[in-house]
Protein backbone atom coordinates (compact mmCIF):
# COMPACT_ATOMS: atom_id res chain seq x y z
CA UNK A 1 0.00 0.00 0.00
CA UNK A 2 1.29 3.38 -1.25
CA UNK A 3 1.07 6.46 1.16
CA UNK A 4 1.60 10.31 0.73
CA UNK A 5 1.94 12.42 3.79
CA UNK A 6 1.58 16.02 4.19
CA UNK A 7 3.09 17.04 7.33
CA UNK A 8 4.89 20.57 8.45
CA UNK A 9 7.14 19.61 11.10
CA UNK A 10 9.70 17.13 10.42
CA UNK A 11 10.22 15.41 13.68
CA UNK A 12 6.13 14.18 12.84
CA UNK A 13 6.58 13.68 9.13
CA UNK A 14 9.58 11.58 10.07
CA UNK A 15 7.96 9.52 12.79
CA UNK A 16 4.91 8.78 10.78
CA UNK A 17 7.36 6.95 8.04
CA UNK A 18 8.76 5.57 10.28
CA UNK A 19 5.61 3.75 12.14
CA UNK A 20 3.78 3.23 8.28
CA UNK A 21 7.18 1.46 6.96
CA UNK A 22 7.70 -0.43 10.60
CA UNK A 23 3.88 -1.50 10.06
CA UNK A 24 4.33 -3.16 6.38
CA UNK A 25 3.08 0.18 4.62
CA UNK A 26 5.39 2.09 1.89
CA UNK A 27 5.69 5.51 2.31
CA UNK A 28 6.12 7.16 -1.00
CA UNK A 29 6.87 10.86 -0.58
CA UNK A 30 6.67 12.65 2.32
CA UNK A 31 6.24 16.78 2.11
CA UNK A 32 5.70 19.93 4.06
CA UNK A 33 3.35 21.86 1.80
CA UNK A 34 -0.06 21.57 -0.17
CA UNK A 35 2.02 21.98 -3.54
CA UNK A 36 4.18 19.37 -3.02
CA UNK A 37 1.32 17.13 -1.65
CA UNK A 38 -0.62 17.42 -5.17
CA UNK A 39 2.39 17.53 -7.16
CA UNK A 40 3.47 13.92 -5.63
CA UNK A 41 -0.37 12.35 -6.04
CA UNK A 42 0.00 13.44 -9.53
CA UNK A 43 3.16 11.66 -10.31
CA UNK A 44 3.04 8.68 -7.98
CA UNK A 45 -0.51 7.65 -7.89
CA UNK A 46 -0.63 6.65 -3.89
CA UNK A 47 -3.10 4.78 -2.24
CA UNK A 48 -3.92 6.95 0.09
CA UNK A 49 -2.78 10.89 1.22
CA UNK A 50 -2.35 11.65 5.08
CA UNK A 51 -2.84 15.19 5.14
CA UNK A 52 -2.31 17.78 8.15
CA UNK A 53 -4.58 20.84 8.36
CA UNK A 54 -2.38 23.51 8.84
CA UNK A 55 0.75 23.53 6.30
CA UNK A 56 2.56 26.46 4.83
CA UNK A 57 2.78 29.57 4.72
CA UNK A 58 -0.22 30.72 6.42
CA UNK A 59 -0.56 27.20 8.79
CA UNK A 60 -4.31 27.84 8.80
CA UNK A 61 -6.07 25.64 6.20
CA UNK A 62 -4.10 25.14 3.33
CA UNK A 63 -4.09 21.03 3.94
CA UNK A 64 -7.40 20.59 3.83
CA UNK A 65 -7.65 22.76 0.80
CA UNK A 66 -4.99 20.93 -1.27
CA UNK A 67 -6.46 17.33 0.15
CA UNK A 68 -9.98 19.01 -1.60
CA UNK A 69 -8.00 19.68 -4.66
CA UNK A 70 -6.47 16.33 -4.74
CA UNK A 71 -9.89 14.70 -4.55
CA UNK A 72 -11.38 16.78 -7.66
CA UNK A 73 -8.77 15.81 -9.75
CA UNK A 74 -8.74 12.27 -8.22
CA UNK A 75 -12.10 11.88 -6.76
CA UNK A 76 -12.24 8.30 -5.98
CA UNK A 77 -8.83 9.10 -3.98
CA UNK A 78 -8.41 8.20 -0.03
CA UNK A 79 -7.84 11.02 2.54
CA UNK A 80 -6.94 10.77 6.02
CA UNK A 81 -7.00 13.79 7.63
CA UNK A 82 -4.63 14.07 10.69
CA UNK A 83 -4.67 17.08 12.68
CA UNK A 84 -5.10 19.24 16.39
CA UNK A 85 -8.08 21.00 15.32
CA UNK A 86 -11.45 20.25 13.74
CA UNK A 87 -12.00 22.12 10.83
CA UNK A 88 -16.11 21.93 10.23
CA UNK A 89 -16.33 23.41 6.63
CA UNK A 90 -13.82 22.01 4.72
CA UNK A 91 -14.41 18.83 6.40
CA UNK A 92 -17.85 19.15 5.16
CA UNK A 93 -17.10 19.81 2.05
CA UNK A 94 -14.18 16.63 2.27
CA UNK A 95 -16.88 14.41 3.01
CA UNK A 96 -19.30 15.31 0.70
CA UNK A 97 -16.43 15.30 -2.24
CA UNK A 98 -15.20 12.11 -3.92
CA UNK A 99 -16.27 8.59 -3.76
CA UNK A 100 -12.95 7.33 -2.17
CA UNK A 101 -12.58 6.18 1.46
CA UNK A 102 -12.08 9.02 4.10
CA UNK A 103 -10.87 9.69 7.77
CA UNK A 104 -10.59 12.68 10.00
CA UNK A 105 -8.21 12.02 13.11
CA UNK A 106 -7.00 14.08 15.97
CA UNK A 107 -2.97 13.61 16.43
CA UNK A 108 -3.75 14.11 20.41
CA UNK A 109 -5.87 11.47 20.35
CA UNK A 110 -4.16 8.88 17.96
CA UNK A 111 -2.26 6.61 21.06
CA UNK A 112 -1.61 3.16 19.49
CA UNK A 113 0.74 2.80 16.75
CA UNK A 114 -1.40 -0.27 15.41
CA UNK A 115 -4.91 1.35 15.68
CA UNK A 116 -3.21 4.11 13.57
CA UNK A 117 -2.07 1.65 10.67
CA UNK A 118 -5.37 -0.15 10.56
CA UNK A 119 -7.25 3.13 9.85
CA UNK A 120 -4.77 4.13 7.49
CA UNK A 121 -5.31 0.77 5.23
CA UNK A 122 -9.44 0.98 6.15
CA UNK A 123 -9.61 4.73 4.48
CA UNK A 124 -7.23 3.03 1.58
CA UNK A 125 -10.09 -0.08 1.31
CA UNK A 126 -12.73 2.79 0.80
CA UNK A 127 -13.97 2.77 4.68
CA UNK A 128 -14.29 5.71 7.25
CA UNK A 129 -11.84 6.45 9.91
CA UNK A 130 -13.93 9.80 11.92
CA UNK A 131 -12.55 10.63 15.74
CA UNK A 132 -15.96 10.66 18.08
CA UNK A 133 -14.97 14.25 18.59
CA UNK A 134 -14.95 15.42 14.86
CA UNK A 135 -18.41 13.52 13.92
CA UNK A 136 -19.51 14.80 17.60
CA UNK A 137 -18.61 18.31 16.05
CA UNK A 138 -20.24 17.75 13.15
CA UNK A 139 -23.52 16.59 14.72
CA UNK A 140 -23.69 19.83 17.33
CA UNK A 141 -23.58 21.99 14.27
CA UNK A 142 -26.01 20.37 12.10
CA UNK A 143 -28.34 18.88 15.24
CA UNK A 144 -30.45 22.18 15.47
CA UNK A 145 -30.96 21.68 11.62
CA UNK A 146 -33.62 19.26 9.54
CA UNK A 147 -33.73 15.93 9.92
CA UNK A 148 -30.94 15.40 12.93
CA UNK A 149 -32.38 17.25 14.95
CA UNK A 150 -35.46 15.07 15.39
CA UNK A 151 -32.99 11.59 15.82
CA UNK A 152 -33.66 10.04 19.75
CA UNK A 153 -30.24 10.27 22.15
CA UNK A 154 -30.22 7.04 21.36
CA UNK A 155 -29.80 7.23 17.25
CA UNK A 156 -27.43 10.04 17.92
CA UNK A 157 -25.17 7.61 19.67
CA UNK A 158 -25.72 5.09 16.95
CA UNK A 159 -25.49 7.11 13.67
CA UNK A 160 -21.50 8.69 15.73
CA UNK A 161 -20.81 4.66 15.92
CA UNK A 162 -21.81 4.07 12.49
CA UNK A 163 -19.84 7.40 11.31
CA UNK A 164 -17.07 6.03 13.18
CA UNK A 165 -17.01 2.91 10.67
CA UNK A 166 -18.33 0.44 13.06
CA UNK A 167 -20.12 -2.58 12.37
CA UNK A 168 -23.92 -3.87 13.50
CA UNK A 169 -22.11 -5.87 15.78
CA UNK A 170 -19.73 -3.60 17.02
CA UNK A 171 -21.97 -1.08 17.79
CA UNK A 172 -24.27 -3.65 20.02
CA UNK A 173 -21.08 -4.13 21.81
CA UNK A 174 -20.35 -1.11 22.59
CA UNK A 175 -24.40 0.09 23.48
CA UNK A 176 -24.28 -3.16 25.36
CA UNK A 177 -27.64 -4.00 23.12
CA UNK A 178 -28.57 -6.46 21.06
CA UNK A 179 -27.39 -6.40 17.06
CA UNK A 180 -31.36 -6.38 16.01
CA UNK A 181 -31.92 -3.23 18.15
CA UNK A 182 -29.20 -1.81 16.90
CA UNK A 183 -30.76 -2.98 13.71
CA UNK A 184 -33.70 -0.91 14.13
CA UNK A 185 -32.13 2.28 15.40
CA UNK A 186 -30.93 2.21 11.63
CA UNK A 187 -33.20 1.56 9.97
CA UNK A 188 -34.78 4.59 11.60
CA UNK A 189 -32.40 6.60 11.11
CA UNK A 190 -32.13 6.24 7.67
CA UNK A 191 -35.90 6.62 7.58
CA UNK A 192 -35.49 10.25 9.28
CA UNK A 193 -32.44 11.44 6.90
CA UNK A 194 -33.86 9.96 4.02
CA UNK A 195 -31.35 7.74 2.65
CA UNK A 196 -31.40 4.84 0.80
CA UNK A 197 -30.43 1.56 3.83
CA UNK A 198 -27.39 -0.35 2.48
CA UNK A 199 -26.04 -3.36 4.11
CA UNK A 200 -22.77 -2.48 2.85
CA UNK A 201 -20.75 -0.80 5.93
CA UNK A 202 -18.46 1.81 4.07
CA UNK A 203 -21.37 2.43 2.03
CA UNK A 204 -24.04 3.27 4.49
CA UNK A 205 -21.23 5.15 6.83
CA UNK A 206 -20.50 7.50 3.53
CA UNK A 207 -23.77 7.77 2.74
CA UNK A 208 -24.27 9.33 6.89
CA UNK A 209 -21.21 11.17 6.17
CA UNK A 210 -22.46 12.84 3.51
CA UNK A 211 -25.41 14.04 5.30
CA UNK A 212 -23.67 15.28 8.22
CA UNK A 213 -21.13 17.22 5.60
CA UNK A 214 -24.33 19.55 4.13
Amino acid sequence: MRVVIAEDLFLLRDGLTRLLNAHGLQVIAAVDNGADLLASIAADKPDIAIVDVRLPPTFTDEGLRAALAARRRVPDLPVLVLSQYVEQLYARELLVGGTGGIGYLLKDRVLNGAQFADAVRRVASGGTAMDPEVIARLLDSNSANGALGTLSPREREVLALMAEGRSNAAIAQQLVITERAVAKHTASIFLRLGLQPSDDDNRRVLAVLAYLGH
